[in-house]
C-alpha cells in the first residue's frame, strides 16, 4: 500500500525535483486513462462532465485522471478514455454503447441513446509511457447485483440475507470471468504499448466492516439492502474482486496494483466521512454507490504516487 503520509509527501515533491535535476524531464510524458465509472467520475458529487457535446461516458472535472493532470501540469500529457459503464472487454477489443446517466428506473438521461464509441485500448501507442487502468466491476455485473439486492431486500425490514441466498452461487463464475478478461486485457496493453507501465488501480472500501453502521432504508447509504447482505457483499463479492484484479497484476513483469481499498476502509458509504457516495447523494441525487471529489482525491494522491515511480529515472 502506498497510504503512509511519508511517502505521498514524497511523491507530491517529485515533479519539481524531476524538473529541478533533469531539465529535460519537463517533456511530456505520454499516459492513457482507461477505466469505468469509478475511474470517469460519472456522478454529480465527482464534479461536471465536461465533453461538448457528451459522448455519454461522462468523465467528470472532479475524477482522479482530471485532479492528477492538473497537478501533474506539463509533466504529464493524459488521454482520458475512460467511460462509465465500461467492462473489462471494452478496455481490451470490444466498442461500447455509453448509457450516460440512464439507469432506469431511477434516472432517464434525454440524450440517450449515445452513440458507440471505441475499445479504450485503441488509445494505447507504441510511445504510451504510462497507462492506468481501473476496471472488472461491471464484469463481475456489481450494478446488477446491487440492483437485485435492493429488490430482494425491499420489506424485509433489514432481517436476513435474501441476496446472498438467491445470488451466492454465481459468484465463483464471475469473479473466474474477471481473472480470465483481465489477464487478456493486460496481455493486449502490453502489446499495444510494450515501453508502457501498467498502473492497475483498484477499488476503494464501499462498506464497513462493521455493517451495524449501516442504516436500513437510508437513502444515502444503501437503502433496502439488508445488513447481512451487506456482509456478503463486502466479503464474497467486492474483496475477492479486488483480490482477482491484484492477483492478475502479480503475473505481469509491466505491471503494478495500486491498492485504494486499504486508505478508503474509514470512508465507506455508511462513514461520516464518506469518499463514497450511496444509492443517493447528500443532495438527494442518483450516485448508485460511487466515489465523491474527496474518494477521487485519494484515489489522485495514490496515483499520483505510482505514476511518479513509474517514470522516475531507474539507477
Amino acid at each position: 500500500m502506498l497510504g503512509s503520509a511519508a511517502a505521498l509527501t514524497a511523491g507530491a515533491l517529485a515533479p519539481a525535483q524531476l524538473a529541478g535535476a533533469q531539465p529535460a524531464a519537463a517533456a511530456s510524458y505520454e499516459w492513457v486513462a482507461l477505466g469505468d465509472s469509478y475511474t470517469a467520475g460519472v456522478i454529480q458529487a465527482a464534479g461536471d462532465t465536461f465533453e461538448v457535446p457528451r459522448d455519454g461516458c461522462e468523465r467528470t472535472d472532479q475524477s482522479y485522471p482530471q485532479v492528477i493532470d492538473r497537478d501533474l501540469g506539463s509533466l504529464i500529457e493524459l488521454t482520458n478514455v475512460s467511460c462509465g459503464a465500461a467492462t473489462i472487454e471494452n478496455v481490451t477489443f470490444r466498442a461500447q454503447e455509453p448509457i450516460g446517466r440512464h439507469l432506469p428506473p431511477f434516472s432517464e438521461d434525454p440524450d440517450y441513446p449515445f452513440p458507440p464509441v471505441p475499445p479504450q485500448s485503441d488509445e494505447v501507442k507504441s510511445g504510451t509511457d504510462v497507462i492506468t487502468v481501473g476496471v472488472g466491476g461491471n464484469t463481475l455485473g456489481f450494478a446488477d447485483i446491487l440492483v437485485k439486492c435492493l429488490e430482494l431486500g425491499s420489506g424485509s425490514g433489514g432481517v436476513g440475507t435474501p441476496c446472498k441466498d438467491e445470488l451466492a452461487a454465481s459468484i465463483p463464475g464471475k469473479l473466474k470471468t474477471v481473472s480470465r478478461d483481465y489477464d487478456q486485457m493486460l496481455a493486449k496493453l502490453h502489446e499495444k504499448g510494450p515501453h508502457a507501465k501498467i498502473l492497475a488501480v483498484g477499488y476503494p472500501t464501499v462498506i464497513p466492516r462493521d455493517t451495524s453502521k449501516c442504516r436500513y432504508n437510508d437513502i444515502h447509504q444503501f437503502l433496502s439492502i439488508t445488513q447481512g447482505d451487506l456482509d456478503w457483499l463486502r466479503q464474497d463479492v467486492l474483496e475477492p474482486l479486488n483480490k482477482a484484479i491484484e492477483k492478475s497484476v502479480g503475473t505481469q513483469d509491466t505491471a503494478t496494483f495500486v491498492n485504494l481499498y486499504d486508505s478508503s476502509e474509514k470512508h465507506s458509504v455508511c462513514d461520516a466521512g464518506k469518499w463514497v457516495e450511496g444509492i443517493f447523494d447528500g443532495d438527494d441525487r442518483l450516485a448508485f454507490v460511487h466515489p465523491n471529489a474527496k474518494g477521487h482525491r485519494n484515489a489522485a494522491d495514490h496515483v499520483t504516487s505510482a505514476i511518479l515511480n513509474a517514470i522516475a529515472p531507474k539507477d
